[in-house]
């Protein structure tokens, strides 16, 4: 699974992607600090599956933190986008193209509108953020038209001539950006069955949609805590009813997880409390307690681990699974519970085997549900926090 954050340059990406991975990145107050795509590994926060049973687990991959376990996914940070970039502008066709493999993407915008359209600084509140969400969904509704139309014609008297499945046709033309012939179908539907008399109009609405369920978006409204920010956060809520705002203060996180690193407090993500460890000085002071009533306090939490979550479990739909023994949680190096897999709801017994390994999936007999020692079979529905033991002929 691989989360792209994107939006202008200087609207807090880069501060948003250091908050959510601690990677080592570049973070100026100027356009283009990024230029080549950022790789690095965030985390959602779930239950620690392993405290049902009294234990903690010993994850192979990410780690717990109290009665909480923290999963790896993937996220890129490419860098800031600004209108005319599906026409090349500020190299905007190659960082589009960075993102052809994401599942989802974070729009970061400066909900203070302290950054222009350009990603320069202009007084807070001078600009108006809802112009970000709209230039950046146009984009990226222009850049998949783009790559529809590349060999159109040809493609479509192709498929016309010889009475090809346009569904299977176009998810092929298309697979580079995660597009399927079930995704295709209903969008079609109501079109004509000669691609060839397809218009511009029809083409735009198509990519769109295609756009909408490739790349399906949530938007993080950063730099909440500049005085002010909450106003233009509630109209844009008002303004995009469909949309999924969050607010958030990525500077915020940041400042918390790096004080946590430094052990000067204890800080749990997404949590709206911090505890201070060490003795600070004011300076220090002022920042958290500044943290603590303009941001936790209003907001219950900095806002990132939110978003992670909400984009993952919620907008992608995923499932947390286990594998286990009913006698036994630990490996053979006696890790608990050690490895979770991130998969689709709806997932089943079977299609878990197969996750695990090719060799399970192929001589599958039964599997055992370890909370309730229930025996389930081949196509039964896997819930989330399942933890399965996969029984072998």
């Amino acid at each position: 699974m691989l989360i792209g954050v994107v939006g202008k340059p200087s609207c807090g990406k880069s501060t948003f992607f250091k908050a959510a991975t601690l990677a080592d990145v570049e973070i100026a107050n100027y356009p283009f600090t990024t230029i080549k795509p950022n790789h690095a590994v965030g985390f959602v926060k779930i239950k620690d599956p392993a405290i049902d049973f009294n234990k903690h687990s010993n994850p192979r991959m990410g780690y717990v933190q109290k009665d909480f376990r923290f999963v790896p996914i993937d996220l890129i940070d490419v860098a800031g986008l600004v209108p005319g970039a599906h026409e090349g502008a500020g190299m905007g066709s190659q960082f589009l193209n960075d993102l052809n493999q994401a599942d989802a993407l974070i729009h970061v915008i400066d909900i203070s509108g302290s950054t222009n359209e350009k990603g320069e600084s202009v007084q807070a509140l001078s600009y108006n953020p809802s112009n970000d969400i709209k230039f950046l969904e146009l984009e990226l509704n222009m850049w998949y038209l783009e790559i529809l139309k590349k060999g159109w014609e040809k493609f479509a008297r192709g498929v016309h001539q010889e009475h090809k499945d346009i569904s299977k046709a176009l998810a092929k033309q298309l697979s580079g950006l995660k597009v399927t012939e079930e995704i295709v179908k209903p969008l079609i539907a109501n079109l004509s069955k000669d691609p060839t008399s397809w218009s511009e109009k029809n083409l735009l609405g198509l990519a769109s949609e295609l756009r909408k369920q490739t790349k399906p978006m949530i938007i993080a409204a950063n730099k909440i805590d500049v005085p002010g920010a909450e106003e233009n956060f509630k109209r844009l809520k008002k303004e995009f009813p469909n949309l999924i705002i969050i607010p958030c203060s990525s500077e915020s996180e940041l400042a918390l997880k790096e004080a946590h690193v430094h052990e000067l407090i204890e800080y749990l993500p997404g949590e709206n409390n911090f505890k201070i460890k060490k003795e600070i000085s004011e300076k220090q002071k002022a920042g958290l307690e500044f943290i603590q009533e303009n941001v936790l306090k209003k907001f219950e939490s900095t806002g990132v681990q939110t978003i992670l979550n909400k984009i993952v479990f919620e907008i992608l739909d995923q499932i947390c699974l286990f594998p286990g023994g009913v006698k036994k949680l630990e490996d053979s190096k006696g890790n608990v519970i050690p490895d979770c897999f991130l998969m689709p709801n709806g997932t089943t017994a079977l299609g878990f085997a197969f996750r695990l390994h090719t060799d399970f999936g192929n001589k599958f007999a039964k599997a055992i549900n370890v909370r309730t020692k229930l025996a389930i079979g081949k196509e039964y529905k896997l819930k989330n926090m399942d933890i399965i033991e996969i029984m072998t002929s």
